[in-house]
Protein backbone atom coordinates (compact mmCIF):
# COMPACT_ATOMS: atom_id res chain seq x y z
CA UNK A 1 0.00 0.00 0.00
CA UNK A 2 0.88 3.23 -1.32
CA UNK A 3 2.11 5.63 1.91
CA UNK A 4 2.97 9.35 0.58
CA UNK A 5 2.17 10.99 -3.17
CA UNK A 6 4.38 10.25 -5.60
CA UNK A 7 4.95 10.62 -9.32
CA UNK A 8 8.06 10.05 -11.62
CA UNK A 9 9.80 8.14 -8.63
CA UNK A 10 13.43 6.68 -9.40
CA UNK A 11 14.16 3.67 -8.89
CA UNK A 12 15.87 3.76 -5.63
CA UNK A 13 13.12 5.90 -4.14
CA UNK A 14 10.47 3.63 -4.95
CA UNK A 15 10.24 1.86 -1.76
CA UNK A 16 10.03 4.93 0.52
CA UNK A 17 6.88 5.28 -1.17
CA UNK A 18 5.64 1.73 0.46
CA UNK A 19 3.72 2.24 3.85
CA UNK A 20 3.25 -1.49 4.23
CA UNK A 21 2.15 -4.89 2.66
CA UNK A 22 -1.12 -6.89 2.84
CA UNK A 23 -2.98 -9.83 1.59
CA UNK A 24 -4.86 -9.52 -1.17
CA UNK A 25 -7.06 -12.29 -3.04
CA UNK A 26 -6.98 -11.79 -6.48
CA UNK A 27 -10.21 -13.05 -7.50
CA UNK A 28 -11.08 -13.14 -11.36
CA UNK A 29 -14.49 -13.53 -13.57
CA UNK A 30 -12.68 -16.02 -16.08
CA UNK A 31 -16.37 -16.09 -18.53
CA UNK A 32 -15.46 -12.01 -17.83
CA UNK A 33 -12.77 -11.79 -19.08
CA UNK A 34 -12.85 -14.94 -22.05
CA UNK A 35 -15.97 -12.97 -23.35
CA UNK A 36 -15.07 -10.96 -26.49
CA UNK A 37 -11.41 -11.93 -25.92
CA UNK A 38 -9.77 -8.00 -24.85
CA UNK A 39 -8.62 -7.05 -21.54
CA UNK A 40 -8.03 -9.20 -18.14
CA UNK A 41 -9.19 -6.29 -16.08
CA UNK A 42 -12.93 -6.31 -16.35
CA UNK A 43 -12.75 -9.72 -14.97
CA UNK A 44 -11.25 -8.37 -11.35
CA UNK A 45 -13.76 -5.53 -10.78
CA UNK A 46 -16.88 -7.69 -9.48
CA UNK A 47 -18.63 -7.17 -6.20
CA UNK A 48 -17.04 -8.91 -3.22
CA UNK A 49 -13.60 -9.10 -5.38
CA UNK A 50 -10.40 -8.50 -4.56
CA UNK A 51 -10.42 -8.51 -0.12
CA UNK A 52 -7.50 -6.95 1.59
CA UNK A 53 -6.44 -7.74 4.85
CA UNK A 54 -6.98 -9.23 7.28
CA UNK A 55 -4.66 -5.83 8.37
CA UNK A 56 -1.62 -3.67 7.05
CA UNK A 57 1.85 -4.70 8.32
CA UNK A 58 3.97 -2.05 8.13
CA UNK A 59 6.75 -1.86 5.63
CA UNK A 60 9.57 -1.86 9.21
CA UNK A 61 7.66 -5.54 9.88
CA UNK A 62 9.00 -6.93 6.80
CA UNK A 63 12.48 -6.57 6.00
CA UNK A 64 12.60 -8.63 2.23
CA UNK A 65 9.09 -8.15 0.99
CA UNK A 66 11.12 -10.67 -2.16
CA UNK A 67 11.27 -13.15 0.50
CA UNK A 68 7.61 -14.29 1.70
CA UNK A 69 6.04 -17.67 1.13
CA UNK A 70 2.73 -17.50 0.23
CA UNK A 71 0.20 -20.74 -0.22
CA UNK A 72 -3.85 -20.98 -1.10
CA UNK A 73 -5.99 -23.91 -0.97
CA UNK A 74 -10.04 -24.63 -1.79
CA UNK A 75 -11.32 -26.86 0.25
CA UNK A 76 -8.31 -28.04 1.65
CA UNK A 77 -6.58 -28.62 -1.40
CA UNK A 78 -3.39 -27.05 -1.72
CA UNK A 79 -3.92 -25.08 -5.45
CA UNK A 80 -0.94 -22.94 -5.23
CA UNK A 81 1.89 -22.51 -3.46
CA UNK A 82 4.98 -20.15 -4.05
CA UNK A 83 7.38 -17.51 -2.67
CA UNK A 84 7.75 -13.56 -3.34
CA UNK A 85 11.33 -14.46 -4.27
CA UNK A 86 10.14 -15.72 -8.02
CA UNK A 87 8.16 -12.65 -8.65
CA UNK A 88 9.07 -11.48 -12.18
CA UNK A 89 9.21 -7.72 -11.19
CA UNK A 90 10.16 -7.14 -7.67
CA UNK A 91 7.87 -4.71 -5.22
CA UNK A 92 10.65 -1.72 -6.35
CA UNK A 93 10.32 -1.84 -9.95
CA UNK A 94 6.55 -2.22 -9.85
CA UNK A 95 6.24 0.85 -7.54
CA UNK A 96 8.65 2.75 -9.70
CA UNK A 97 6.99 1.77 -12.70
CA UNK A 98 3.39 2.46 -11.76
CA UNK A 99 4.40 5.98 -10.59
CA UNK A 100 5.89 6.73 -14.11
CA UNK A 101 2.19 6.25 -15.30
CA UNK A 102 -0.14 7.89 -12.46
CA UNK A 103 0.01 9.79 -9.50
CA UNK A 104 0.45 7.26 -6.40
CA UNK A 105 -1.41 8.51 -3.63
CA UNK A 106 -1.61 7.45 -0.09
CA UNK A 107 -4.17 4.56 0.51
CA UNK A 108 -3.08 2.92 -3.45
CA UNK A 109 -3.32 -0.92 -3.85
CA UNK A 110 -0.60 -2.51 -6.34
CA UNK A 111 -1.82 -6.10 -6.21
CA UNK A 112 1.46 -8.04 -7.71
CA UNK A 113 -0.19 -11.15 -8.79
CA UNK A 114 -0.50 -14.90 -7.72
CA UNK A 115 1.92 -17.72 -7.62
CA UNK A 116 1.91 -20.70 -9.87
CA UNK A 117 -1.69 -22.63 -9.83
CA UNK A 118 -4.23 -20.70 -11.36
CA UNK A 119 -7.10 -22.97 -12.46
CA UNK A 120 -7.34 -21.25 -15.78
CA UNK A 121 -3.81 -23.33 -16.25
CA UNK A 122 -4.35 -26.34 -14.81
CA UNK A 123 -4.08 -29.40 -17.07
CA UNK A 124 -6.22 -31.65 -17.91
CA UNK A 125 -8.96 -29.11 -17.14
CA UNK A 126 -9.24 -25.97 -15.09
CA UNK A 127 -10.90 -26.30 -11.71
CA UNK A 128 -12.92 -22.91 -11.19
CA UNK A 129 -14.36 -22.36 -8.23
CA UNK A 130 -17.91 -22.74 -7.67
CA UNK A 131 -20.90 -22.02 -5.06
CA UNK A 132 -19.94 -23.30 -1.47
CA UNK A 133 -15.95 -24.15 -1.87
CA UNK A 134 -14.45 -22.27 0.29
CA UNK A 135 -10.71 -20.60 -0.14
CA UNK A 136 -8.10 -20.18 1.92
CA UNK A 137 -4.52 -18.35 1.62
CA UNK A 138 -1.95 -16.66 3.04
CA UNK A 139 1.29 -14.58 2.70
CA UNK A 140 4.43 -15.34 5.65
CA UNK A 141 4.16 -12.56 7.83
CA UNK A 142 0.72 -10.99 6.05
CA UNK A 143 -1.87 -13.04 7.79
CA UNK A 144 -4.35 -15.41 6.48
CA UNK A 145 -7.93 -14.90 4.48
CA UNK A 146 -10.76 -17.83 4.44
CA UNK A 147 -13.69 -16.90 1.89
CA UNK A 148 -16.63 -19.28 1.30
CA UNK A 149 -17.81 -18.64 -2.89
CA UNK A 150 -21.62 -18.02 -2.97
CA UNK A 151 -23.38 -17.41 -5.93
CA UNK A 152 -24.11 -14.15 -7.25
CA UNK A 153 -27.72 -12.71 -6.41
CA UNK A 154 -29.19 -9.92 -8.99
Amino acid sequence: MIGSRARYLTKSAAMDAIAGYCLANDVSEREFQIERAGQWTKGKGSETFGPLGPWLVTKDEIPNPQNLDMWLTVNGETRQKGSTKTMIFGVAHLVWYCSQFMVLEPGDVIITGTPPGVALGMKPEPKFLKAGDVVKLAIAGLGEQTQKVVRFKM
